[in-house]
Parts: C-alpha cells; sequence; structure tokens
C-alpha cells in the first residue's frame, strides 16, 4: 500500500466515525510506516489538529492489527516530556504501558500516559480511531525501543 492508498483509507475510516476534516487536514494526514517498511502491520495514519507550545491534538488512525511500536516521550530542556491521552472512538485498541496490565481501550474508554513511559499500542480486528490530547508534541525527539526504527 502507498502511502497515498494509506491516506485515503485513512480519511474514509475518519468520515465514516463521523469525524469530519478540512480539505487540508484530509491532504494533510501524516502516514509514517517508522522507517520499516511495513505498514499494514507498523505504522500510523496522524491528523493534526493543534501543537503548540502547551497543547497537542490529534487523531491516530490505525489499520487492523497495525502497531505503533514502544517508544516514550523523553525529557527535552525544561520540559519533562509529553504527557498524553488516549481516548478510543472507534474500534478496541490494546496499550501497554510501562507498570500497568495491558489496557484494553473501546470507544469511549480513555487512559492517560505519564511523561517519559514506555508505551506501545495496537489496533484490534477492526481497526481503530483514537484521539490524542497532549501536552506539546515533539515526535523527533520520542525514543523507540527498536533501534532500527526513525521516526
Amino acid at each position: 500500500m502507498t502511502h497515498s492508498e494509506a491516506r485515503e483509507r485513512a480519511a474514509a475510516m475518519l468520515a465514516d466515525a463521523g469525524i469530519v476534516l478540512t480539505p487540508a487536514e484530509r491532504d494533510a494526514i501524516e502516514v509514517t510506516d517508522l522507517g520499516l517498511g511495513k505498514l499494514e502491520e507498523v505504522g500510523v495514519q496522524i491528523v493534526v489538529y493543534i501543537n503548540t507550545e502547551r497543547v497537542c491534538a490529534k487523531e491516530l488512525v490505525m489499520f487492523p492489527r497495525q502497531i505503533c511500536p514502544e517508544h516514550r516521550h523523553p525529557p527535552v530542556g525544561d520540559d519533562p516530556g509529553k504527557e498524553e491521552t488516549f481516548r478510543c472512538r472507534t474500534g478496541v485498541v490494546h496499550l501497554h504501558v510501562e507498570a500497568h496490565e495491558e489496557i484494553v481501550l473501546e470507544p469511549g474508554d480513555q487512559f492517560t500516559i505519564p511523561p517519559d513511559t514506555l508505551h506501545w499500542f495496537q489496533s484490534g480486528p477492526g481497526g481503530a480511531i483514537v484521539s490524542e490530547f497532549s501536552t506539546r508534541s515533539t515526535d523527533e525527539h520520542d525514543v523507540f525501543t527498536d533501534p532500527q526504527i526513525s521516526r
């Protein structure tokens, strides 16, 4: 699947969920395979609504059984690292957070991940859409456990 096809597929999933995007937001859907070249298995599709010095809001669109690998959001300068809350909108998400048992998020469920905490997640068999609300996002500073991953 090309990135263009993945962008269209993600846009269709959002539309099916009743999440309206502007044409600019639709065109700006980020598709990342994290440098592994296995998008159907590993990666995520992202709509960024806002990312300021204080707040960030995104939609994370995941295809069936797609994984976002283990990573953490470390401190950057005086910032303690990104704190993020995931709220499941559609589908099921299996969230694995350091020092917790598996957390299963279904529509309406949410969980907050503290800064600098190892976590990874995988969508269920029907894919998923997760709204992410967080402090400022600096994805370029994310630290992945797998050294082959590049963001």
